[in-house]
């Protein structure tokens, strides 16, 4: 159900990423926990499709074999249903825009968007969130960068769908909610917004998880809290609330060791590997600004979705059930929007 907020009532939504440790807390499960706790929607995330995909056909799909897929999509639809959540969004869609024109990735980028919009339509949602990709040797150009989000908006407003574009603090050109908006304002599309998030932007601009202090040095304290609340001030007066699609919302662990200042194994950057692993709930053992950012979201007039997106690796030390965990989730929504 809509939480309250000065007389408004903003509705809440949780992410199926964010929640389930073991192999048998199944889609079907995760959706009656988030339901029972009384959230109105969930963010659908593409992992889970192919969990439940397995679950119903005893082998993951081919994530290429669309197909597939988008029966899976409809058997969710069907899923949430049932218990009246409202599928908001797909999630997480990456390494999208920036890729040199006539290669090969690019191609692949257009081809997995065409692929993903079938699986929205299966699954009765109508908007994509595009992470700003992290991927190396894409072009610096906002002209590019906005160019492929204005080509992908046409595409999706031609089967009525729309695009939140989130800015992911570990991305290659686009880590701030700033350089987001830019590309947005750009694009200059009706269906092309922003997918806003506490993590990413208070872990990109504020806190650091590769130093001691887990803050961003080079400067003085004074001087960070001011630069902070600049973007804050900025990021009310700026944005229209129309644009703004929803927030996402999580904390994150200060690190006892701080991360190498360098990408993993894996090629993952510092704070994406800080981002996969723990970003608790608020209230929850986290550090960052959060309340910060969430006002300076509403002073915008923003009384959209608030969304939990979570990835807590000590989740499963301290709650004994999916349930206990999404009612925690909503209880610490409420107490962000009292305080």
């Amino acid at each position: 159900m809509p939480t309250e907020y000065q007389s408004a009532k903003i509705p809440t939504c949780y992410a199926t990423c964010s929640i389930g440790h073991r192999e048998s807390h199944t889609l079907p499960l995760k959706l009656k926990a988030i339901a029972d706790a009384g959230f109105d929607a969930i963010e659908l995330s593409m992992p889970d499709i192919f969990a439940y995909g397995k679950m119903l056909n005893g082998k993951e799909p081919d994530p290429k074999d669309y197909d597939a897929v988008v029966e899976i999509g409809k058997s969710i639809k069907a899923q949430a249903e049932e218990h009246n959540l409202k599928i908001l969004m797909l999630q997480p869609f990456a390494n999208f825009e920036g890729w040199p024109k006539g290669s090969r990735e690019r191609k692949d980028a257009f081809e997995r968007a065409e692929g993903w919009m079938r699986i929205m339509e299966a699954a009765g949602t109508d908007m994509l969130q595009v992470g700003s990709s992290d991927a190396p040797g894409i072009s610096s150009s906002i002209d590019d960068l906005a160019g492929d989000l204005a080509e992908l908006a046409d595409l999706c407003a031609a089967k009525g769908l729309r695009i939140a574009y989130e800015n992911w603090c570990w991305a290659t050109q686009a880590p701030s909610w700033r350089d987001v908006w830019r590309i947005v304002e750009k694009a200059n599309r009706p269906n092309l917004g922003l997918c806003l998030d506490t993590f990413q932007s208070a872990g990109g601009e504020w806190a650091d998880p590769t130093t001691n202090s887990g803050l961003v040095e080079g400067l003085s304290r004074d001087e960070l809290e001011a630069k902070w609340k600049h973007s804050m001030d900025e990021l009310s007066r700026t944005v229209p609330p129309g644009k703004i699609y929803l927030l996402q919302i999580s904390d994150a662990y200060k690190m006892e060791s701080p991360l190498e200042a360098k990408s993993n194994a894996e090629g993952l950057r510092p704070r994406g590997q800080w981002s996969h692993d723990y970003r608790p709930l608020p209230y929850d053992g986290g550090y960052l600004p959060v309340q910060a950012f969430l006002k300076a979201v509403l002073e915008t007039g923003f009384r959209s979705y608030l969304s939990m997106e979570v990835f807590d690796s000590k989740a499963p030390e301290k709650y004994s059930d999916m349930l206990e965990f999404s009612k925690k989730a909503m209880s610490s929504l409420e107490r962000l929007l009292q305080t």
